[in-house]
């Protein structure tokens, strides 16, 4: 079961809300539901929470909070932390917005990005010894490389921005166009 049920610990209304639409949005992103859900307990929970504990808030399987935690970990979104007096594993989330950001990003790179990228590359190669690829095909192939490849080249330029300057053009959005040449579509 991946909703919260009646039998659960009584969470704040306001924190289930948000529970019940990050495990929305985690499917939206192509995360499962549990796997959100326990994301977004950690992050709003002010203390360290055993998978037994998360279980029982949630309402979800013991063994699906295992496997969920593994992928959040893998993810590295949360971290086990030792507690005084406890031989269970506890488990906290990255509460630095920032930093978490980062880390889906990077995550989603390696899976999505970096694959394409390989695959792109190999399409534009065999497509130029291949007579039979019209040069429509040939042409929006190697429009699609040379995207994929400036996003990726400014993906790693942002890495090196701090947080706090990314932050302020992120707030300048669309009033940052001023600054640039400005250059017709052809």
């Amino acid at each position: 079961m991946s909703e919260i049920s009646d039998q659960t610990q009584k969470l704040a209304p306001a924190v289930e809300r948000f529970i019940l639409h990050w495990g929305d949005l985690g499917g939206q992103w192509g995360v499962n539901r549990s796997v959100a859900q326990i994301h977004a307990l950690l992050y709003l929970s002010d203390r360290p929470l055993a998978a037994e504990d998360i279980a029982a808030t949630l309402g979800i399987a013991r063994s699906n909070v295992s496997t969920s935690l593994k992928e959040l970990a893998v993810w590295n979104l949360i971290r086990r932390v030792p507690v005084m007096g406890e031989r269970r594993d506890f488990f906290v989330a990255e509460t630095d917005l920032w930093e978490m950001v980062t880390r889906i990003a990077a995550g989603r790179k390696e899976r999505e990005i970096d694959p394409a990228l390989k695959a792109l590359r190999e399409c534009v190669a065999e497509a130029e010894g291949d007579p039979r690829v019209g040069a429509v095909a040939s042409r929006r192939l190697k429009a699609m490389l040379d995207f994929t490849q400036t996003l990726d080249g400014w993906y790693a330029q942002m890495l090196n921005v701090p947080h706090n300057t990314l932050a302020k053009l992120i707030r300048l959005g669309g009033r940052i166009v001023r600054y640039l040449p400005v250059k017709s579509e052809p």
